[in-house]
């Protein structure tokens, strides 16, 4: 068997870690940009509901003073109408006594004709206005109907937008009190160690449980302590009890250049390594499925405090173990739409 050099091993060993770890981070990267995406979407569908309500009442603002003209011109149409009628009685009537006097008198029948043509010119005039309302009434109905329409399928719009903003508030109202019930197992499960650099926090969705390096390591070592492990193991107790839960394990450094030798030489090597070296144990003799658990290291390149002091840096020492729900229910109604 051919034998190969110890640094070669090594060197491939932690490029599958890496690798490995890619590819979880991925995955999890994915979630939480869908994650993103679905809130984005949710103040973008907020939006349109706004602008669909303001257009809805605008339109029905219209057609209510639409039908109050609507109504003015038949109450006028019909005033025509019986002065038209009116006039029309009025008409035969004289005709009647132009026949009469025609009979009796030619002097006479001649002022009852100028008369009568008065008559029919104040008739074709009202006879006029009478089908300019009706025109005008006809247009006005069709304009309403088109609106009625309109508003018809606004509201229809409208009602499906609001459906589903309420199915999206619904889902996160629900996700919101898995998380929060999630931080305070998880608190009360771990209450022994807030004192000894440990603490629990929501971010963006999420349980951030942050250890810092004193709980788990000693200084530039990726062995975890006796403490640490002891914390570890209470969170995975926690973490048994809800299957619907992703973990990602995040190693953080300090910017002080870290020199080693072999498969650890920098900074982000020794947070990848303390990093994996959590995630084995919250796998190890554990019921947690492997593609649940994913490991990365930062080094130093998300600090919690930016300033260069000793208390900076001792406090962006740490490893964040970062519990994220499932978002497979919300994943289905954006793929859906």
């Amino acid at each position: 068997m051919k034998n190969y050099p110890t640094s070669f091993l090594v060197f491939f060993l932690s490029f599958s870690l890496l690798f490995s770890s890619c590819i979880s981070l991925k995955k999890y990267n994915e979630t939480g940009r869908n994650y993103q995406k679905c809130k984005d979407e949710k103040a973008n569908l907020e939006k349109q509901f706004k602008t669909l309500n303001d257009k809805y009442t605008e339109l029905e603002s219209v057609s209510k003073k639409m039908l109050v003209e609507m109504r003015q011109l038949i109450s006028d149409t019909a005033s025509l109408r019986k002065e038209l009628m009116y006039k029309i009685a009025e008409m035969k009537e004289v005709s009647n006594q132009l026949d009469a006097l025609q009979v009796s008198t030619g002097n006479s029948a001649k002022g009852t004709e100028k008369e009568l043509r008065l008559l029919l010119q104040d008739f074709q005039k009202n006879k006029d206005i009478l089908l300019q309302k009706e025109d005008s009434l006809k247009k006005m109905d069709k304009e309403l109907k088109e609106r009625e329409l309109n508003l018809k399928k606004l509201t229809v719009k409208f009602k499906q937008k609001e459906a589903r903003v309420i199915e999206l508030e619904r889902i996160l109202n629900a996700k919101d009190s898995v998380v929060n019930a999630l931080k305070k197992s998880v608190s009360d499960a771990l209450l022994g160690y807030f004192n000894k650099g440990l603490s629990v926090s929501l971010k963006n969705g999420k349980v951030y449980v942050s250890m810092d390096e004193t709980l788990l390591f000693a200084s530039g070592s990726w062995q975890v302590g006796t403490q640490g492990i002891e914390a570890i193991k209470k969170l995975i107790r926690v973490l048994k009890e809800n299957p619907d839960i992703n973990i990602m394990v995040e190693g953080h450094t300090d910017n002080v250049p870290y020199k080693g030798a072999g498969q650890v030489k920098d900074n982000w090597d020794l947070s990848v390594m303390r990093a994996t070296a959590v995630a084995k144990i919250i796998l190890e003799n554990s019921e947690i499925q492997p593609f649940r658990v994913t490991a990365a290291g930062k080094g130093e390149y998300l600090p919690l405090d930016h300033s260069n002091s000793k208390e900076a840096r001792a406090k962006n020492r740490r490893t964040e173990i970062i519990l994220t729900p499932k978002l497979d229910e919300l994943l289905k109604i954006i793929e859906s739409n």
